[in-house]
């Protein structure tokens, strides 16, 4: 009678343990899904948010007009004297191009450089101006500022830019002023200059030699600093 009694209750603590390893495993099951729903729902509302500040952006351009170029009209005709006759006829063909937004214009007053800045900097883009190269930051950010353009174009100037030189560049949020710290040419595979910079600096990118014939092997260089004496008012 004992054994029995013995027995009946190992069976009875065997079903409870096995009850409440199944309750737990549901238990543990029901908050890996809450977590897992509420994972999923954090990244749809990121998602959402992002959507958001993209579509502020594209409203922002389109007040101006669709494209967001008027905001930046006076950039002008560019003068095509040094330029050479394939990208005159590459630039006549990219105005009946759809590009995308203007970002601001780069002057450098010095060697008579006046040219908007589009955000990406595609063949096309380039064709036209000059353009943002991609991972960098935008003329309206802060941190370095690559901006790259075509040597037989609009960036064939930059040959005669020294040292001391002033950039301006006017941008979404009105105008930034910069200050030439050095000019280099490097091999066109070294990105050591492209990299982000903690402070706001603009860096100019063209192929090198200007006049080379074929792809030019190497790359000239322009960085500058932002000119903290000045003060934006816009």
């Amino acid at each position: 009678m004992s054994v029995n009694l013995r027995t009946l209750a190992f069976r009875t603590v065997e079903v409870l343990s096995y009850s409440v390893g199944i309750a737990l495993t549901g238990f543990f099951a029901v908050q890996l899904a809450q977590g897992e729903v509420e994972r999923q729902g954090r990244i749809a509302a990121f998602e959402e948010r992002a959507m958001l500040a993209v579509e502020d952006t594209r409203l922002s351009w389109q007040t101006v007009s669709p494209s967001g170029n008027e905001r930046f009209s006076d950039a002008g005709e560019p003068d095509m004297t040094l330029w050479a006759p394939g990208r005159i006829a590459d630039y006549q063909a990219s105005l009946s191009a759809d590009l995308p937004p203007v970002l601001g214009v780069l002057e450098v007053p010095d060697i008579d450089l006046k040219v908007p800045v589009y955000q990406t900097a595609s063949d096309m883009v380039m064709d036209r101006a000059a353009g943002v190269i991609d991972g960098m930051a935008y003329p309206h950010e802060g941190g370095n500022i690559g901006i790259s353009g075509h040597r037989d174009g609009y960036f064939r100037v930059l040959k005669d830019v020294e040292v001391g030189d002033s950039i301006v560049l006017q941008t979404l949020e009105g105008e930034k002023r910069f200050t030439v710290d050095a000019i280099h040419i490097v091999d066109k595979t070294d990105t050591q200059l492209l990299k982000d910079t903690r402070d706001t600096t603009v860096t100019l990118v063209t192929c090198y030699p200007f006049y080379f014939v074929g792809n030019a092997p190497q790359r000239f260089i322009v960085t500058a600093s932002l000119d903290t004496t000045y003060v934006n008012h816009n």
